[in-house]
C-alpha cells in the first residue's frame, strides 16, 4: 500500500502554516519503517489531485474552518468532508473538497483523510504560530503519528529534537520575529539570474 502525508497551508498567514510545519516536523524528528512519503503540499491545490489517484492512503495535515475553540482537532474522512460545506473557507480548503468531489466519481482513488486543527489566527501576515497553536502542536503531531501507525507503519523518534521554531527557521528563515542569519537554501547571493 502506498501512503502519503501532505502538509498544506500558507506559512505567511500565522496558523495557516501549521500543516506545512507539521509535515516538516515529522520528517525531521521521526523515522518511518514502511511505505510512507511526507510532502509539503503548500498551496498547490488542484496539482495534488494526481496524488489522490496515485496513492492508497492520503493523510492531509491542515487547518479546518470549523466553529470550535482554537486547537481543537478533527479527523475528517473524505465522505464527511464531502458533506461539510462550512469547511470551505480558505482557497485550499475549497480546492481539497472539489478534488475529492471529482475523485469520488473515478474508478480508483485514495482513502483521503484530513487531520485538521482549528486555527486561532489565519489573517495576520506573519511567519510563525500563535501561542495557542504552539501549545496544541504536539497534540496535532501525536494524532498524526497515531494515524500513521494505523496504516501499519512503525514510527521511531530519532535524535534530532528539532523544535517547531527550528523547523520554521530552516524552512523560511524566521519564526515569530526570530531570524536566522541567512536565507534558507541560499547558494550564491552575488548573482541574480
Amino acid at each position: 500500500m502506498k501512503n502519503i502525508i501532505i502538509g498544506v497551508g500558507n506559512v505567511l498567514f500565522k496558523d495557516e502554516g501549521v500543516g506545512i510545519y507539521a509535515a516538516h516536523y515529522l520528517r525531521e524528528n521521526y523515522d518511518f519503517d514502511g511505505e510512507l512519503e511526507i510532502m509539503d503540499g503548500g498551496t498547490l491545490g488542484f496539482k495534488l489531485m494526481a496524488l489522490f489517484q496515485e496513492y492508497d492512503n492520503v493523510l492531509i495535515l491542515d487547518t479546518v474552518s470549523i466553529e470550535d475553540k482554537p486547537g481543537s482537532l478533527f479527523r475528517l474522512p473524505s465522505e464527511v468532508l464531502l458533506g461539510l460545506g462550512q469547511y470551505r473557507k480558505t482557497a485550499h480548503e475549497v480546492e481539497i473538497v472539489e478534488m475529492l468531489e471529482i475523485c469520488s466519481v473515478l474508478d480508483k482513488h485514495a482513502e483521503v483523510t484530513i487531520l485538521g486543527i482549528v486555527p486561532e489566527d489565519i489573517v495576520t501576515v506573519k511567519i510563525g504560530l500563535t501561542k495557542k497553536m504552539e501549545e496544541c502542536f504536539m497534540g496535532f503531531i501525536n494524532q498524526a503519528l497515531t494515524d500513521i501507525e494505523a496504516l501499519g507503519i512503525k514510527v521511531t523518534k530519532n535524535d534530532n529534537n528539532k523544535s517547531i521554531s527550528d523547523v520554521a527557521k530552516a524552512l523560511m528563515g524566521s519564526y515569530n520575529d526570530e531570524y536566522d542569519a541567512r536565507i534558507p537554501n541560499e547558494e550564491d547571493t552575488t548573482r541574480c539570474s
